[in-house]
């Protein structure tokens, strides 16, 4: 079902008020995203069946509840107030259209704390959207970094800006202005202090469960631990997020040779835009990921062959080959429906068909039999079949009887029977499940079930993004070029490492000691030649040079590019500082001293109303932050001596590490070309061992 775009133009002889009118009327009447029935008073819309699940990370009702900041997260809370609420029902429905997401809540969340601003700038408490400034917007920024983490502020605060944009754009302001999201993309990490470690920790599964799952997946016989064991070895092998692993094809696995020697690898299309590519899998998890692609298959066969049925017989129920005569009857009793779906007990026939809408019928011999018509059956299953069947997913064209991970309806369900006759598509919320998610809960997982427990005795619990952090992890402590984890992760951009990269203080330091070491001793009388070195080389090295300063040390490639930030070293991601220098943590301090000072002077100068005072605020508070950032790390008993700090500025861009990075892509963006044209085209090649196409 298409929906018929419309494209709302202001005027710029009318007033932003009756832009805004003009605008909420065409949403609101003409525009028909979300359903043309949607009762646009209601408290709250369900735009299940308007909104593409494209993470699968759970099913069942997606809901826009328009509720207000302070209660967004109670059960009945307090709606936004008009004329504000009228906006934010037209923006979400327009945006919709023109820009779809399956994450509709951050985009509730931003306007939830605009419209929360407003009123607090309002003399009357009423919200206008046409008289939002500058900073109305500051504060709706202020209020999502009070309510929700920093990641999570940060997208929130960025769908802000879209809406700052829009406005003005849409000319719906009195007064227009030009606002940036001031949420930063992640704080300044440092690699110490109980702060990472909780983090770290949280991120990052447990030496204890990664062996349990390593044991469980050669021990798992029931079907369940068997698929969810396997998944864990796929995650395991690279790092894949989950939504793309369960977007696999049947065909997914892809063989060629490379320097005489046959690598293996997985088709996939990253989560985040970067292009379809293959994943590389080495050494012994090469075969451990082709066992376990084998067991799914197995476990999902069944599925993949109903699915193709229904593609072929659109309209009609599936039925094993053993009750085929079934279909010929018009009249079906609670044990005919049991062997149709699967059930074991008739009650559990008649409840089912009671719920789908099936009326019980006469018997046409016997009255006092209880009788459904096979139509009526028929109709209630066929109406099963999950959302955009028969294709699976649109952006990539996958259908369900190709797709890798589809099983039994009910297949994870404790009580409930698998259905024989219809198929589901397999859930992020599911798997993490059956790796100890619902264990407070009272739920069983694939390690309850097969005894297994952390040393302490409690339930093992991770997650599937765990490993996909632990696999970031291992590559950058093996110093794994940023790129290179960047394209192994399926990342367009490389900033985004960061967040998965866990490496400790010690860990780091040791990077730093091993790269000292090979400095030449200064007893060494011959001087050692330098042999040319090749570009690969080059591009491989992490840190090519270090050097002292007066608050640690740089590892800034001077022979690449002069110092970018002129000598600011306390604002570059290139400079680390060490707590066991006594004398270069006083100077931190005496610079925090003066710091604080200046800080002091130009608050009150912007008070005074001086030209171009604010700009001296901003830098000195930017910079005092840092610092008391330093010493509270410095004079923290809990960090040890030797840790280090490095600072981390995800929006600060390197021009020589652009031009590098750029040239390592060249080669890459080619193969990643010819393997999206491939994947589009759905060419899969015959080398795939022991799948014939």
């Amino acid at each position: 079902m298409t929906t018929k775009i419309i494209l709302f133009t202001p005027k710029g002889e009318l007033s932003a008020g009756a832009n805004l009118t003009a605008f909420i009327e065409v949403c609101r009447y003409e525009l028909k995203v979300f359903g043309a029935n949607l009762v646009w008073d209601a408290p709250d819309w369900d735009i299940s069946s308007s909104v593409e699940r494209a993470s699968r990370k759970r099913r069942g009702r997606i809901a826009l509840v328009w509720s207000n900041y302070d209660t967004s997260k109670q059960r009945i809370g307090e709606i936004m107030s008009q004329p504000f609420l009228d906006f934010g029902r037209a923006y979400m429905r327009y945006q919709h259209a023109m820009r779809p997401t399956d994450n509709v809540g951050q985009r509730l969340s931003a306007l939830r704390a605009l419209e929360r601003a407003l009123i607090e700038e309002s003399i009357d408490g009423v919200p206008h959207v046409e008289l939002s400034n500058g900073a109305s917007f500051q504060r709706a920024a202020y209020l999502l970094q009070q309510k929700f983490s920093s990641g999570t502020a940060y997208k929130a605060g960025t769908q802000l800006e879209i809406i700052a944009n829009f406005i003005r754009d849409q000319l719906f302001l009195a007064v227009p202005f030009i606002w940036r999201n001031p949420i930063p993309r992640e704080q300044d990490r440092n690699r110490v202090g109980k702060k990472f470690n909780e983090e770290r920790t949280k991120k990052l599964p447990t030496e204890t469960a990664l062996q349990s799952l390593a044991t469980a997946f050669n021990q798992a016989r029931h079907p369940i631990d068997v698929l969810t064991t396997s998944v864990g070895a796929i995650l395991a092998s690279a790092p894949s997020r989950i939504s793309e692993v369960l977007g696999l094809p049947f065909l997914c696995e892809h063989t060629e040779k490379l320097n005489g020697d046959v690598a293996y690898g997985i088709r996939l299309f990253p989560a985040k835009g970067a292009d379809g590519q293959i994943k590389w899998i080495g050494g012994t998890m090469a075969d451990v990921t082709r066992s376990a692609i084998e067991k799914i298959r197995n476990i999902t066969n069944e599925s993949r062959r109903i699915a193709k049925w229904y593609e072929t017989h659109p309209g009609q129920l599936y039925l094993a080959d053993e009750i085929q005569h079934l279909r010929y009857k018009k009249f079906l009793s609670p044990e005919e429906i049991a062997s149709i779906i699967g059930f074991k007990k008739d009650n559990t026939s008649k409840v089912w068909a009671h719920s789908n809408g099936c009326k019980r019928v006469q018997g046409p011999n016997d009255s006092s039999r209880i009788l459904y018509l096979f139509t009526d059956i028929e109709t209630a299953v066929v109406r099963l079949l999950p959302k955009g069947f028969p294709v699976m997913n649109k952006e990539t064209g996958l259908r369900f009887k190709d797709a890798l991970f589809i099983l039994p309806k009910n297949f994870f369900h404790a009580k409930k029977a698998s259905y024989r006759c219809m198929f589901e598509i397999v859930t992020e919320d599911s798997l993490n499940i059956q790796l100890g998610g619902g264990v407070h809960l009272g739920k069983s997982s694939v390690f309850s079930r097969l005894g297994f427990t952390e040393a302490d005795g409690s339930a093992i619990k991770m997650n599937t993004h765990q490993l996909r952090h632990w696999l970031n992890t291992l590559a950058s402590g093996a110093c794994l070029s940023q790129l290179d984890i960047a394209l192994w992760s399926g990342r367009k951009d490389i900033r985004q490492n960061q967040v998965y990269d866990h490496i400790t203080s010690d860990e780091f330091l040791a990077r730093i000691r091993d790269l000292k070491s090979l400095a030449i001793p200064e007893s060494t009388k011959e001087i050692a030649m330098n042999a040319p070195m090749s570009r690969e080389e080059y591009l491989q090295q992490k840190f090519p040079t270090a050097h002292s300063t007066p608050f640690g040390f740089c590892v800034h490639d001077w022979s690449s590019l002069p110092c970018q930030r002129h000598a600011d070293c306390l604002k570059c991601r290139e400079h680390i500082c060490l707590k066991c220098d006594a004398g270069k943590a006083s100077r931190i301090r005496r610079t925090l001293d003066d710091c604080e000072v200046q800080l002091s002077n130009a608050e009150e100068a912007v008070a005074d109303e001086y030209y171009g005072a604010d700009r001296w605020l901003e830098h000195h508070r930017e910079r005092t932050e840092i610092l008391r950032s330093l010493v509270a790390l410095l004079d923290d008993p809990e960090v040890p001596n030797s840790a280090i700090f490095q600072i981390s500025l995800p929006n600060e861009y390197s021009l020589i590490r652009a031009a590098i990075d750029d040239r390592r892509l060249v080669d890459a963006e080619v193969k990643q070309i010819e393997m999206t044209r491939l994947l589009r085209e759905n060419i899969y090649p015959d080398e795939v061992p022991g799948v014939k196409a």
